[in-house]
């Protein structure tokens, strides 16, 4: 592991090999010329690094959180950012800002947001000339922006994406003499496995990088035991497991919000908008709820559709077209006569593969099932959660080791969730308490016969998984993050 031990080792021995190459050219035949201007480029070199390192009262209490992605869809190091502004530490966020943070990261004034603007490469000949510079341009500008903050006590990066995030922050770090701390929520080569294939130079390399570079860190957290065990049986890595826990703001949310976030998306969306003749003037109602204007009391319609969610990033581990042959089972169940309800399907996110899933979904020809797929600020999407009656997730983990967040924040609102299976998922989803595991379309669609047969009565399976998620939340990430993290962060140096 890095430290600064190492870290001015390597100072010293550069130092040391400096005036030894001076000595052997005082004594050879070229005279002093070369020695001096050696001399003089060893001592400018080591003032520079000298000034790199200058501690002062406040470099204890700052900490650099870096993510080579988009800073508002990346809950984890959002957490991390406000935990440590919540013990007192000044938080350089550096990111990609192509979508809005939480407000409270807005808010906070320990937290200052360095944007950084994603480096696109060389456009024309082929594509590894793309991804060579874009990589090279990447170093560059993470260099400069690392080593122009304040001198950090730690840098905390997220990995994937780590090339070339890992190298360029080791490197910073060693100079520095700061602490460098690597958060691994998956293994950035399975993820380009994905769309490259295991034999792909580009997958291999990144894997090649990801076990040199790695282990150079001073610490290192992890989102499951099996990445844990992998890390160390595989890697040589010692990490500690932080299971991805659901911030304060995931929890139920009470009808009155829930009907006026309903009355806000019925606005853009028609699936949000109540159909039927308005009846009585003094009433705003929507699909689902229903709100007397007279004494501004809100109550959920008996007759309405259930609310189903799932939250993606539209990307390759994420197979939706399982979720969309489900829902066209499941209306042919009721076009056979099942006494099942009419369902919404709202799948939240930004992505790639976006438009590929919107063409789907258009071509589709549902009379019981509506679908749309809204974009939801910060704030609104932990109220959409609390309002919905089932989640469904679609993640499939492409290193089998990691847990998808959504399901943690799913559960941090009592939603019980439908879960494709993979490996390590019984780390998260226990099949039959808080939820169910299904491995097909088929299976999916009637897991949702199963669960809705009784709906809105909480007297069926759906409400008993959602009592036993009440009765057992376990730790929040403030306190989970508390043990973990903060005696890494705390520690004496």
């Amino acid at each position: 592991m890095a430290s600064l031990g190492s870290g001015t080792a390597c100072l010293t021995a550069f130092a040391l090999t400096a005036a030894l190459l001076a000595v052997f050219s005082v004594t050879g035949p070229r005279g002093p010329g070369p020695v001096l201007c050696l001399t003089g480029v060893t001592v400018l070199a080591l003032l520079w690094v000298r000034s790199l390192r200058q501690r002062d009262g406040g470099t204890e209490r700052r900490v650099c959180v870096l993510v080579l992605g988009d800073i508002g869809r990346s809950p984890r190091m959002q957490y991390h950012a406000l935990s440590l502004s919540k013990h007192g530490y000044n938080v350089t966020f550096v990111g990609f800002v192509d979508t809005k943070p939480h407000p409270d990261v807005l808010r906070e004034e320990n937290i200052r947001i360095v944007p950084i603007a994603e480096v696109k490469g060389v456009r024309v000949g082929p594509k590894l000339l793309t991804y060579v510079t874009k990589v090279l341009l990447q170093c560059l500008q993470l260099l400069l922006v690392l080593l122009r903050t304040e001198l950090q006590s730690h840098v905390l990066l997220q990995n994937p994406p780590g090339l070339p995030g890992i190298a360029v922050a080791w490197f910073v770090c060693v100079l520095r003499g700061s602490d460098f701390i690597i958060d691994w929520h998956n293994y950035g080569y399975t993820i380009m496995a994905l769309s490259h294939g295991q034999r792909h130079p580009v997958v291999r390399l990144a894997k090649w990088y990801e076990h040199v570079f790695g282990p150079l860190a001073s610490h290192n957290l992890c989102v499951t035991k099996a990445m844990k065990d992998d890390l160390q049986k595989n890697w040589g890595i010692k990490a500690t497991t932080l299971y991805d826990r659901p911030a304060s703001i995931f929890r139920e949310t009470p009808v009155k919000l829930q009907h006026e976030l309903f009355v806000r998306l019925a606005n853009t969306y028609p699936q949000f908008q109540h159909r039927g003749s308005e009846g009585e003037v003094e009433v705003e109602r929507t699909i689902f709820s229903v709100r007397d204007l007279t004494d501004n009391s809100v109550t959920l319609r008996t007759e309405r559709p259930a609310l189903l969610l799932s939250s993606t990033s539209w990307t390759e581990d994420e197979d939706f077209s399982i979720l969309l042959k489900a829902l066209e089972e499941y209306e042919g169940f009721i076009k056979e006569g099942a006494s099942l309800p009419s369902l919404v399907c709202v799948i939240t996110g930004k992505g790639p593969q976006k438009q590929h899933y919107r063409k789907l979904i258009d071509s589709l020809h549902l009379e019981h099932v509506q679908i749309c797929t809204p974009w939801l600020e910060a704030e609104d999407y932990p109220v959409l959660l609390g309002s919905a009656d089932l989640g469904v997730c679609l993640h499939k983990s492409s290193s089998g080791l990691d847990l998808p967040m959504k399901v943690v924040d799913m559960f941090g609102c009592c939603l019980p969730v439908c879960a494709i299976h993979f490996d390590c998922l019984h780390e998260l989803v226990k099949h039959g308490e808080n939820g169910l595991i299904f491995r097909d379309s088929q299976e999916l669609a009637e897991q949702l016969k199963s669960l809705l047969s009784e709906f809105p009565s909480s007297e069926g399976r759906l409400g008993l998984f959602r009592r036993n998620l009440r009765t057992s939340r376990g730790q929040r990430w403030d306190d989970n993050w508390d043990q973990n993290v903060l005696p890494l962060i705390a520690a004496p140096r």
